[in-house]
């Protein structure tokens, strides 16, 4: 037997070792230590090939907050059904004063009741028609709460039904996934048993104290370190993937001249529509579509006001507007924004003429009606960048959008005709993926349209803009499948995730 192994083991794996017991929860009640402490001093002794453990999942079914309440003081149920013992026929109003149950307890109680046919609902009174041993005998509800906790593959049809009757309420039962942990002695550990037991107290650390006299230290033995022997894997900790991306966009955003916009996720339909050109007959500002928040808000200054009504109704620059009656109270609506572009909008119209030309970026969040799945969400990140000058064209729009994604990681970009309300011309963005050899597209870009920017400027202008869509960004980075993942924050997940490194 190598003494080196022994002198090796910690204080706590020595607890642990001639114990010589199996189960985690006996080990912790005789060596003192939590249950976090024994499972890496056995782990160590794994690692050292003196145990071997086996991990097993299952489910267990176990008392909720009101579950443990309810074991103490009875169901709801119960104690209705005591009441009615007694006084047979109460009033609705009565019987919830005199069982001092709550709205929810006394509605589940009466329902739980009615199914077992041990109460009727008469005239605004609560009748008793159970029998006598009806009443007495405890039901199968009653039964399963004094059981638990219980493995739950190991239910009967009986207690399976009543678990779910009882899942219907809340905070009643609840199913934890527990991990069993298996511990076997190996034949080595069995020598180290029987050797262990006649080394002494090693000492495990060198402290000023132990230095003081010589005679505490002088002729015994030290514990040896093993600097070879693996260790638990030790998570530190780090941003959330999807903040190191975001991060890293502003980086590439500052890097290119640009300066951020910021504002509120609410903003009026004014802003996030009409400063936009959106017609308010436009689908996407159906509730279908968009979160409206009930309330109204008060529109900015009436000249602007009055240049984007001009726009809608009749046009500028030569356009024939969209031809309807604007209406000022659509404009108040407030929303939860569909977009970033609502904020380049709000900075064109208090953007102070000496700073032109100017660049302006943001990053965000931003909300959508639409039905969850692996592919949309109703919450999901925008960038926006917008480029104001005199003398700017489509070229110049071209080169700014070839240099931000090829910062942003992607080589070779295409541009595809398209429509928004707000830019003509107007673009789709695809970017080429290397390895899937396909090209996915990442959003819009454009050149403002008259009708949105001399409202805003006061004058007729050029407005590079475009605002791919983040979040397909980060999901091709970090090869994610389904949207869902990304805000799901399972520790398991975000601590094998690499660093956003782009």
């Amino acid at each position: 037997m190598d003494e080196k192994l022994i002198e090796s083991l910690s204080p706590n794996e020595l607890k642990i070792i001639w114990k010589k017991q199996k189960n985690m929860d006996e080990i912790c009640r005789r060596s003192k230590l939590d249950r976090t402490s024994v499972l890496r001093a056995l782990e160590y002794l794994e690692n050292k090939n003196i145990v071997t453990l086996s991990k097993e999942r299952r489910k267990i079914v176990e008392l909720g907050i009101n579950g443990a309440l309810y074991r103490k003081k009875e169901l709801p149920e119960r104690r209705l059904l005591n009441l009615l013992n007694e006084k047979r026929i109460l009033k609705l109003d009565e019987a919830q004063k005199q069982s001092s149950l709550s709205d929810e307890e006394f509605k589940a109680s009466i329902g739980a009741l009615k199914k077992k046919a041990l109460l009727e609902i008469k005239n605004e009174k609560l009748v008793l028609t159970g029998s006598g041993d009806e009443i007495s005998k405890k039901t199968l509800e009653e039964l399963f709460l004094e059981s638990l906790p219980m493995d739950y593959n190991l239910l009967t049809p009986e207690q399976m039904y009543a678990m779910k009757s009882l899942e219907k309420r809340r905070n009643i039962v609840q199913i934890k996934e527990d991990e069993i942990i298996g511990i076997k002695i190996t034949k080595l550990g069995e020598e180290v048993i029987k050797s262990g037991k006649n080394v002494g107290e090693l000492i495990e650390a060198i402290t000023p104290k132990l230095l003081e006299k010589e005679s505490a230290w002088k002729g015994k033995k030290f514990r040896r370190y093993d600097v070879t022997s693996p260790l638990p894997t030790i998570n530190g900790g780090k941003r959330h993937f999807v903040n190191q991306a975001t991060d890293y966009a502003r980086k590439v955003w500052t890097e290119m001249g640009f300066q951020e916009m910021s504002g509120e996720v609410m903003q009026s339909s004014f802003w996030n529509f009409d400063a936009l050109f959106t017609a308010q007959d436009h689908p996407v500002r159906e509730m279908q579509d968009t979160f409206f928040i009930k309330k109204k808000v008060e529109l900015p200054d009436k000249k602007l006001i009055k240049s984007v009504k001009e726009a809608h109704e009749k046009g500028v620059d030569k356009s024939k507007g969209w031809g309807y009656e604007w209406n000022e109270e659509e404009a108040k609506k407030l929303v939860l924004r569909t977009h970033t572009t609502c904020l380049s909008a709000n900075t064109l119209a208090n953007l102070d003429k000496k700073n032109i030309p100017s660049k302006f970026f943001a990053i965000g969040k931003c909300f959508r009606n639409e039905t969850v799945d692996w592919s949309h969400g109703f919450e999901f990140n925008q960038t926006e960048g917008i480029v104001v000058g005199k003398n700017l064209n489509f070229r110049h729009l071209l080169g700014y959008l070839q240099e931000f994604f090829r910062k942003m990681g992607f080589e070779k970009i295409r541009l595809r005709p398209s429509y928004f309300p707000y830019t003509e011309p107007s673009v789709e963005i695809d970017v080429w993926h290397p390895e899937k050899k396909i090209w996915f597209e990442l959003g819009g870009a454009g050149i403002f349209r008259p009708e949105v920017t001399i409202p805003l400027l006061g004058e007729k202008m050029t407005v590079l803009a475009w605002g791919p869509g983040f979040d397909r960004m980060i999901m091709d980075y970090y090869q994610i499948k389904d949207l869902r993942e990304m805000y799901k924050n399972d520790l398991s997940q975000l601590r094998k995730m690499k660093f956003w490194m782009k």
